[in-house]
Order: structure tokens, then sequence, then C-alpha cells
């Protein structure tokens, strides 16, 4: 009888532990979960915004409240290549929501991944804003890809960087971005030396800003 008591003690001991154990193993589970949505969540936001930006950006190439200040929009480019461009615009204010009719410049372009030191993904890179002459300011949102490509009218490619920049009448933008730090549970699924940092691409094929095509 005691022989079978101490038998019933290990095996509801086995069960406990068998039964933790897969508690442990949910928990785990559903921790993993809440960090992939999480950061699947962190990244999609950050798409949307830099790919917001730059849409409205680059639709309002050429334009200003003053026509007269930009009369040939076949200058409103003023230099592009893979991973920079800077063109002609007309910033908006409180007081002039449409632009003030000033003609203003804006830069974008990403620098070197050795600037993005703070953060640690190894890919992300600081993406630059430029308007007129200020100092460039790095907004870092995990960019990992900004890739320009650039066609004239017949929809051919022109080669980077781009000698004249008054063939281009569409524009292709390309931009990927990575969470910050890597996820744990993603490590698997990349190939050997790679840490396994959420993602998200997006791709603007022949984007048209319409006063390049007023011409």
């Amino acid at each position: 009888m005691g022989s079978q008591t101490i038998l019933d003690l290990i095996a509801s001991t086995m069960v406990f532990g068998s039964l933790l154990l897969i508690m442990l193993r949910i928990n785990a589970t559903q921790s993993e979960t809440v960090q992939m949505y999480q950061g699947d969540l962190l990244v999609q936001q950050n798409l949307v915004e830099v790919t917001r930006l730059l849409e409205y950006d680059f639709k309002k190439i050429g334009y200003c409240a003053d026509p007269t200040k930009i009369p040939d929009p076949s200058r409103a480019i003023r230099y592009a290549d893979s991973v920079r461009i800077k063109f002609y615009t007309d910033f908006p204010t409180a007081a002039y929501p449409q632009g003030d009719g000033n003609l203003d410049s804006l830069t974008y372009y990403v620098g070197p991944t050795s600037e993005a030191t703070a953060t640690p993904n190894p890919n992300d890179r600081l993406l630059y804003r430029v308007e007129n002459n200020s100092t460039p300011v790095g907004v870092n949102l995990g960019v990992t890809q900004f890739e320009l490509k650039y066609f004239d009218a017949f929809r051919d490619s022109i080669t980077s960087p781009v000698a004249n920049c008054g063939l281009i009448q569409y524009m292709q933008i390309t931009i990927q971005v990575e969470n910050l730090a890597a996820s744990d549970s993603l490590v698997g699924d990349f190939a050997a030396g790679e840490q396994g940092y959420q993602r998200a691409f997006w791709r603007q094929v022949r984007l048209v800003a319409k006063n390049l095509r007023n011409r």
C-alpha cells in the first residue's frame, strides 16, 4: 500500500510537471505572438508615415502658387540620382495652406548605415528631408532601402545620375522599413548570420507629378 502511494505521488508529480510545461509554453507562445503583432504594427505605421510624406511632397514637384516663379516645369527637378533628389516646390504655411507663392527647394536623400548608431538594427539609415538651405536633420523610422528610378515621356528608363533632369516625367519610388530591434521569434526564419527584423515594403510605380506633365 505504501509503495502504491509513492507511485501515485510520482505519477501525480509527472502529470503536474507536464501540465506546468504546457502552460509555460502556451504563455511563451502568446508573448511571442503579442511581440510579433506589436512589431508588425510599428513597422506598418512607420511605413505609412514615410510613404504619406513622400507622396505628398513628390506630387507637388514643380508646383508654386505663383506660376510665374517657375514657368518652365522641365526645370522643376534640380538633381536626381538613385538615392537623392532635389526639386522646386512651394511649402504651405498657416496663412497660405496651398503655398505662399515663394519658390522653395526640397531635398530627399538617405545617409549610410554607419550614421544610425542609436538603434541595434545595422541596416537602417537616416532619411533626410531638407527644406531650402536648412541644416539636414535625419529622421529614423527604420528605413533600410530608399531607391529612386526615373523615366522619360516614352516610359524609358533614364540612367542615374540623371544628366538632363528635364527629361524626367515619371518616377518609381521604393521604400523598405524594418523594425529597429530584432524579433527573437523570427531568427529561425532567416539565413545563418542574419537577424530577424520585421519589415514592410512599398513601391510606387510610375508616380506622376502633374506639373512635370504640364509642358
